[in-house]
């Protein structure tokens, strides 16, 4: 039986619109009825753009019949993160007090898009302010897991994910700051591309101000997919120029993979090794490496326990700044965790913050050259496979406790390196997967070796879903 329009990956979908053997209309179509049937029941999607989708696939079509030149993603259908900006669209954080807070212009990675030929039809589901690894919030309600509706989702892109795991469109604009790409994709066994800083131009004009300092330093846009294939064609338009982001930069976004690929296996911090799952995940992907000719050799990156008490230092440091936007605006669950995250680290003098800035660099320059010797890394996307829902919302203890289960996501976040969440397979009836880190602008080892992993282990979380009925 032919597979449906919208269970397609956006390399399919685009190719076969660009060859005239489906329109634009029919694919936008296809992924809006999949909408109905299903985002209710998961709540991913917290608004859905009929009418406009249709009118901009129709005007697609125009194009194409016209035989005007058209992108890499002509035709296929994206969403965007509740946090990004649409023009003419809210962008309300999640938040109620928001609702008002309308966008004048796209922010870039959405123009990208729209210039590519892709067509936006709705945003996504996250936490207030994107503050918890939890997908929940008072404005839109909790988005669940569709492999197990107890299990958490993930956050704060846990609308996409699912929406990626779902069939709800092969590409899902979302951000990531500590995580929040990867955790999701992770828990959703789906592809989480978070790239280098400045791979991607970050503006969102809805703010009406400027990104604090960790999030100019750590804060990343990036899609969200089912495959590997599909993360790359994404991140060849997301990093296309923008002059709104200083940070921009020019990079390749291809070169010479080294052969032999040498692979640093971080299987075990300290006394702590990762659970069975988990464990179980990262053996298989080393495996898979290892049998595609690259050389896995077990080693932990350095100065990693000092990076991720460093990390949590400076998050705290930086949110109490904005301490009374979140009291005035955010819901309970975003003031809940903002007051324990205060608790998690006392005030420090300027000399003391400014201090850890300085130590990072030279704990940055220790990573990098271990990428000159081993280029990339092997890691767990959380060192416990089933987080409980709602951890987060426990107090300090349990709330340090889940920090140190996610060290591999905020660790590479604060050094502005690129992550690749890639599932496995499944362990107790939830997706289970990986990390790959490599050096600053080497997403294309990323990518590399993800598609190694993903062919492998030839999960897909749609035709799992599929096969129950879901």
């Amino acid at each position: 039986m032919a597979k449906p329009l919208w269970a397609m990956d956006a390399a399919d979908l685009a190719d076969r619109i660009r060859r005239r053997e489906v329109s634009c209309v029919e694919a936008v179509d296809s992924v809006l009825a999949r909408v109905a049937a299903v985002n209710a029941a998961h709540n991913a999607l917290t608004s859905v753009e009929d009418d406009d989708a249709r009118a901009a696939a129709r005007a697609a079509d125009r194009r194409l019949a016209a035989g005007d030149p058209v992108g890499a993603l002509h035709g296929v259908p994206f969403t965007v993160k509740l946090d990004t900006d649409v023009a003419g669209r809210v962008t309300d954080l999640g938040a109620a007090a928001l609702q008002a807070n309308v966008a004048a212009e796209d922010a870039p990675a959405v123009a990208h898009l729209r210039h590519a030929g892709a067509i936006y039809i709705g945003k996504s589901n996250a936490p207030c302010f994107s503050m918890r690894g939890f997908t929940d919030n008072a404005l839109y309600g909790r988005t669940l897991n569709p492999f197990d509706a107890a299990a958490s989702a993930g956050g704060s892109s846990g609308g996409a994910a699912v929406a990626a795991a779902l069939g709800l469109g092969p590409v899902h604009v979302a951000t990531d700051r500590g995580g929040s790409i990867r955790l999701p994709s992770w828990a959703n066994g789906v592809v989480g591309l978070r790239p280098t800083i400045g791979r991607v131009a970050v503006y969102n004009a809805s703010e009406g101000g400027e990104r604090s300092l960790t999030h100019q330093l750590t804060s990343v846009w990036g899609p969200v997919t089912r495959t590997v294939r599909d993360a790359r064609l994404a991140l060849r338009v997301f990093a296309e120029p923008d002059a709104r982001d200083p940070q921009w930069t020019p990079a390749p976004l291809d070169r010479p993979v080294p052969a032999p690929l040498r692979v640093a296996l971080f299987r075990r911090w300290g006394d702590r090794g990762a659970d069975p799952a988990v464990a179980g995940a990262l053996d298989q992907a080393a495996a898979a490496l290892a049998a595609a000719g690259c050389i896995v050799e077990e080693a932990a990156p350095p100065h990693f326990d000092e990076l991720e008490e460093m990390r949590q230092r400076m998050a705290v440091d930086d949110a109490r700044r904005g301490r009374a936007g979140v009291q005035a605006a955010g819901d309970d669950m975003a003031r809940k965790v903002f007051d324990t995250i205060m608790a998690l680290s006392p005030p420090r003098t300027v000399d003391e913050a400014l201090a850890d800035y300085q130590r990072k660099h030279v704990i940055a320059r220790d990573w990098s050259l271990r990428f000159a010797d081993c280029p990339l890394m092997l890691m767990p996307v959380s060192w416990r496979h089933r987080i409980p829902q709602d951890e987060d919302l426990q107090g300090p203890d349990r709330y340090r406790a889940m920090l140190r289960d996610l060290s591999c996501l905020t660790t590479v976040a604060t050094l502005g390196l690129p992550g690749l969440a890639v599932p496995t397979g499944l362990a107790g009836g939830l997706p289970v997967g990986v990390q790959l880190v490599a050096r600053w602008f080497r997403e294309d080892i990323l990518l590399a070796a993800g598609e190694i992993i993903e062919r492998a282990s030839g999960f897909s979380a749609l035709q799992t879903l599929a096969a129950r009925g879901v």
